[in-house]
Formats: C-alpha cells, structure tokens, sequence
C-alpha cells in the first residue's frame, strides 16, 4: 500500500503555514520537512506522525498519541521517534501547524 495523491495534498494543505514545506515519498510513506528539516512522516496508511521528544511526547502522550512502530523483514518490532498527530488536529490545519512547530522547535 501506498499513499495516494490525494493522501499528499492533504499533508501539504494540512501543513500550508510551515516555512519552506516539502515533502519526500520513501517506502510507500512521505517525508514531511522544513526547511530540510524532517520533522513529520505519514505512514503508508496516510497516518501522520510528528517527530517528538521530552515534553513534546509527553504533551502528544497526554492527547492519545501512539508511538510510530513497523516490523523489519526479519520479524522484529521497532519503534522511532515519532507520534501521531492528534485527531483533532487533522482538522484544524491551525493546530496541526502548532504541533509542527513544537517538533521544529525542539529538533532546533
């Protein structure tokens, strides 16, 4: 499976107030970047994580986020760096953007 055309106009709408948005497919999933700077990735299930640390987890955690995991070809579970954007956030391009420069922030 992978995203679709319409899954990556989304993002870009989604994420229209980030400076110098760009994205990148990879593995059937998007690279969402600013600036260069990675700092979101939607799965190839059109599920959007942001990338998080320290408080920002912690304040993603509080909102029902969950952890970004896949398994490798050898049958192990891995778990990255990244959580799901809150759901409410997925309508509220404000929000969304909020968290995105929390992320963007941090990786600072």
């Amino acid at each position: 499976m992978s995203l679709s055309k319409s899954d990556i106009i989304f993002v870009k709408e989604l994420f229209s107030d980030i400076p110098n948005l760009t994205t990148r497919q990879m593995m059937g999933g998007l690279s969402i970047y600013s600036e260069g700077q990675i700092f979101a990735i939607s799965s190839a299930e059109a599920v959007i994580y942001i990338k998080a640390k320290d408080q920002l987890q912690t304040d993603l955690c509080d909102q029902g986020a969950r952890q970004f995991t896949n398994v490798t070809k050898d049958g192990k579970t891995r778990t990255m760096g990244y959580w799901t954007l809150p759901n409410e956030a997925l309508d509220d391009p404000d929000l969304a953007c909020d968290w995105a420069k929390r992320a963007l922030q941090d990786l600072s």
